[in-house]
């Protein structure tokens, strides 16, 4: 007997599969802006320098590999909570705030929909359209019914009115996830004004926030990104919020995220917690230790952390000034105004505007990579070929 005669192949994923496309390429000029990493000018996803050097010091002190725990490191848990919600946060010191440790921001998002599933069953979670592909099928996969709310219209233009008008018809009681900055994959966010409208829609219809926050420090700043989950979270008695340590420490393959719940009293923090740990005991058991000792001693050494705060905010500059600079390279092929709104995004992604079709061509015609949707990597360009990637660009758009 074969047992897996009746086992059929699914396609691949399709970013990591222009990844594949892409090595393959021999074109020496080929341009990767598909896979989401930060990369140097020598197109190189560094270790950060405080990385490497809380990294030392733990080879030197590190006295066991026994489990952390279902909740994980208890220090690292300590500083992502100041770092997430602020160190003068009012639901830290109410003692209402908890962080439960997984393996990258992905693992919280599986987390957090079991969990759903298992304890807040029949509420709907509403996602952004468009939103980070693994939403759609994490979610799905966890059990859970998934709705939409506008955010960017056919004109490639963030449509705050849409949205509040979706948001405010959503039933009562369910879950609505909001990218906390850098929006995955349109890079298009909300001002501090829309924020308060839709705090006002969520309070009013009793909706639960659920905040994705996988890139604090690349948008505004570490404080400035964390703004709109500080508003909630002091407005609100409830919110979630799953962090990612993926970008803002380079801890990619490391796996290191976390958890957030913010409850309305102590007692009801314990019990959220407990179900947390439950949830997470039947997917990984406990998480693993390294990247989360790495971040632990980062945030708690202020030489390291003063060191990581400057690199985050080397990243977040360059980042700005690539997508600066693509605008005004495409300006003598009079295409400035046209994309203009990429030097206005923030985080690491573009919705570019180009269609399927012309991003097809790219890749054919110039060996540039990017998603079919449009959505460009900026953190994947080289400054000394911005001229290249407009040309490119100019061409497929004429």
């Amino acid at each position: 007997m074969k047992h897996f005669a009746t086992v059929t192949r699914v396609p691949g994923d399709p970013i990591l599969g222009l990844l594949d496309a892409y090595r393959a390429d021999p074109n020496p000029a080929k341009l990767d802006l598909g896979v989401g990493v930060y990369k140097d000018a020598l197109g190189l996803t560094p270790i950060p320098r405080a990385v490497k050097q809380a990294e030392q010091r733990l080879i030197d002190s590190e006295q066991t590999k026994s489990y952390i725990g279902g909740h994980g490191d208890p220090l690292f848990g300590e500083q992502l909570l100041q770092l997430v919600l602020g160190e003068g946060s009012p639901a830290l010191v109410d003692k209402r705030a908890g962080c439960t440790q997984t393996p990258g921001g992905t693992g919280a998002l599986r987390l957090v929909g079991d969990f759903l599933a298992k304890c807040l069953p029949g509420r709907s979670l509403w996602l952004s359209d468009p939103t980070w592909p693994i939403h759609e099928t994490l979610f799905a996969a966890a059990r859970l019914k998934v709705e939409h709310y506008p955010y960017v219209d056919a004109a490639n233009r963030l449509d705050v009115p849409a949205m509040l008008e979706t948001l405010s018809r959503i039933p009562r009681g369910d879950v609505v996830l909001l990218h906390a900055c850098c929006h995955n994959p349109t890079g298009y966010d909300l001002s501090r004004d829309d924020w308060r409208q839709v705090l006002d829609i969520v309070r009013e219809r009793e909706l639960l926030p659920l905040f994705d926050f996988a890139y604090q420090g690349f948008g505004d700043g570490l404080d400035e990104d964390a703004w709109a989950v500080r508003l909630f979270v002091d407005a609100l008695p409830e919110v979630l919020i799953t962090s990612s340590c993926s970008k803002n420490f380079g801890l990619y393959r490391e796996r290191t995220g976390a958890l957030i719940v913010v409850t309305a009293d102590g007692e009801s923090l314990i019990d959220v917690r407990s179900q947390f740990a439950s949830v997470a005991r039947n997917l990984w058991s406990t998480p693993p230790s390294h990247g989360a000792a790495v971040v632990a001693m980062i945030l708690a050494n202020p030489e390291l952390r003063q060191l990581w705060q400057q690199e985050v905010a080397a990243k977040r500059e360059r980042i700005a000034g690539l997508r600066q600079g693509l605008v005004d390279a495409l300006a003598p092929h009079g295409l400035a105004e046209r994309f203009a709104h990429i030097a206005q995004q923030r985080g690491m992604f573009s919705y570019t505007g180009l269609t399927a079709e012309q991003v097809l061509r790219l890749r054919r015609e110039d060996s540039v990579y990017l998603v079919e949707s449009g959505r460009a990597n900026i953190a994947g360009l080289d400054a000394e070929r911005l001229d290249q990637l407009a040309a490119a660009i100019a061409r497929v758009t004429a």
